[in-house]
């Protein structure tokens, strides 16, 4: 007997029948083995695959299949409908589907030898593999005709990382080298190589081109973009901060742009931006959806229906499909900041206009903005989830932000703050008292902030997003429960409660009190200087910000992981 959680390779090949329902019953009888326990049912539709695993009682087996990806009501509006079918391969010579909506892992084919690698040509609906072993043959499956042919029987190597790009029609092929080839997909001939290099580890991962043309590559030490230099060689720019927990083993783009990485048995996905990533599916992803499987490599086929027929529940003129709150009128879509997956850092230095110890482990707040807006593109609520990840400072800091383009008055609400210390006023809807702009108060005690803390900020009519800035818009501090002391961010103004800024928080040699960054930011151990954790800080900073941009990254020679937290 089988279970769902295990396929074997052979099952494909002991089909005992198919067939396509009349009238939507599809009614079979056949002869099977008395000692088969149970029945696997492939079922496909258009370019979907479903599975299940069905027992066998009473000498019968039944099914019927409810849903349906495309939704019809008398409420229509005509929407371009885009669906991701995500295709698997892996060593053990297995094709399969993984629906990228609910985990669901369908065995669509075996292959004719197990790969490291594939890539899918869209426009002729064909996945290219290459062998694991010599000869290295060069494969290819039609989706339309679900079959297998061999291209050529010696490609000469293998390799983890394959894509193909629709620019020019050919397949990319690198190896661990690490080096970079196009492979005509017709016959197989290998037409130019070039060196990639800038990659702090070379093992693993995959290739992948974005929809704009962009391509990619993802090893152990993360995400990067590869772009032909002037010495003729594909530099590789890294966009995420840290290595990779574990060796991935593929990437591709959805028509999200969102990334898809598999490690072995987990999926996860990724920004493309920022790089910041979660589990998505697998042993690690704490959801029921383990594989049983490796995958070795992915690859997406975006089918587009430029005839979806859609609804719009709650009439605000944005289908279903694309709302985010399909109930709610006043909601259409949401943002963040800096990524779906990703959290940035704001740190501070609590002793200004005195260096101290220079550690930026006074006040660490690491942050993620979801900004909702509706049909029309205009803001409507702010939800602001952040955590201390430090704070360290031996006195009492509170934290805050500034909405330096909008009143008060323009704010309905604000709840969620958490509020210790009593010596500060606000407003009947939660903004601070007596100040000119919007201001919010996160805590007025970093010491007993809870983690994970939600501040939901709603406004009293939706409002141009231009208005509210870019999260996390003027953040600050104010050290020691001294309300006239502020700490923000350099060239940001104090909000007219704060008196001690005519510096704009910057010293004369360029080095701030406050820092802001785009990736979760490991920040310095106790009374080590941020210029001891990190090589290139000095740079950056007395440069402007215009040198060493990636200062902070885990990229060779940027950091001393003995003087930076781990957390």
């Amino acid at each position: 007997s089988i279970t769902e959680e295990v396929f074997l390779n052979d099952i494909l090949n002991n089909k005992v029948y198919s067939g396509v329902p009349n009238n939507g019953v599809l009614e079979i009888t056949v002869n099977i083995p008395n000692y088969i326990e149970s029945i696997y049912l492939r079922r496909k539709d258009g370019y979907q695959f479903t599975s299940k695993v069905i027992p066998i009682k009473d000498q019968l087996v039944e099914y019927t299949h409810n849903g349906s990806r495309k939704i019809k009501s008398a409420q229509r509006n005509m929407n371009t409908l885009k669906t991701d079918y995500l295709y698997g391969i892996n060593g053990q010579g297995e094709l399969f589907t993984i629906d990228p909506l609910d985990g669901s892992l369908t065995l669509i084919s075996t292959m004719p030898m197990g790969s490291y690698n594939c890539a899918l040509d869209q426009n002729n609906r064909v996945l290219y593999s290459i062998g694991r072993y010599s000869p290295f043959p060069l494969m290819k499956y039609s989706i339309d005709n679900d079959s297998w042919e061999t291209v050529v029987g010696n490609l000469g190597q293998s390799g983890p990382r394959l894509a193909f790009n629709p620019n020019d029609g050919l397949l990319y092929f690198s190896t661990n080298d690490p080096k970079l080839y196009t492979v005509d997909p017709t016959n197989g001939d290998q037409l130019n190589s070039w060196d990639i290099v800038g990659l702090n580890k070379t093992n693993g991962g995959d290739l992948s081109f974005s929809s704009n043309g962009e391509l990619h590559i993802c090893t152990r030490s993360g995400l990067y973009k590869l772009e032909l230099n002037g010495d003729g060689d594909y530099q590789g720019t890294r966009i995420s901060t840290e290595n990779f927990p574990q060796y991935p083993t593929s990437m591709t783009f959805d028509s999200n742009q969102e990334v898809w990485l598999a490690f072995n048995y987990d999926l996860i996905t990724m920004d493309a931006i920022t790089g910041g990533w979660q589990y998505k599916y697998g042993l690690n992803a704490n959801n029921g959806t383990d594989f049983g499987r490796k995958i070795t490599d992915l690859a997406i086929l975006t089918v587009v229906d430029n005839d979806y027929v859609g609804t719009d529940t709650d009439g605000d003129t944005v289908s279903d499909n694309d709302d985010c709150a399909p109930n709610d009128p006043n909601i259409a879509f949401k943002s963040y900041t800096p990524s779906k997956y990703g959290t940035g850092t704001v740190a501070f230095e609590d002793l200004w206009p005195s260096t101290g110890d220079y550690d930026f482990n006074d006040v660490a707040l690491n942050y993620q903005a979801i900004l909702y807006t509706n049909s029309q593109n205009l803001a409507v609520k702010l939800e602001f989830i952040c955590t201390a990840k430090s704070h360290r400072s031996g006195s009492i800091n509170a934290i805050g932000f500034q909405f330096d383009n909008l009143a008060s008055s323009k704010i309905q609400s604000v709840s969620n703050t958490q509020l210790f210390e009593n010596y500060l006023t606000f407003n009947s809807n939660g903004t601070e008292a007596n100040q000119e702009k919007a201001v919010v108060i996160i805590t007025d005690n970093a010491h007993k902030m809870s983690d994970d803390l939600k501040i939901i900020v709603e406004f009293t009519e939706p409002i141009n997003t231009n208005l509210l800035g870019t999260a996390p818009f003027n953040p600050f501090i104010i050290a020691s429960q001294n309300r006239e002391k502020e700490i923000h961010l350099p060239y940001k103004n104090s909000t007219n409660l704060g008196t001690y800024s005519s510096n704009s928080f910057i010293a004369n040699t360029g080095y701030p009190w406050a820092i802001s960054i785009v990736h979760d930011f490991k920040v310095p151990k106790e009374a080590v200087s941020i210029t001891n954790g990190y090589n290139f800080f000095g740079t950056w900073a007395t440069s402007g910000g215009s040198q060493k941009t990636g200062w902070y990254k885990d990229s060779i020679g940027n950091r001393n992981d003995e003087f930076l937290n781990d957390d």
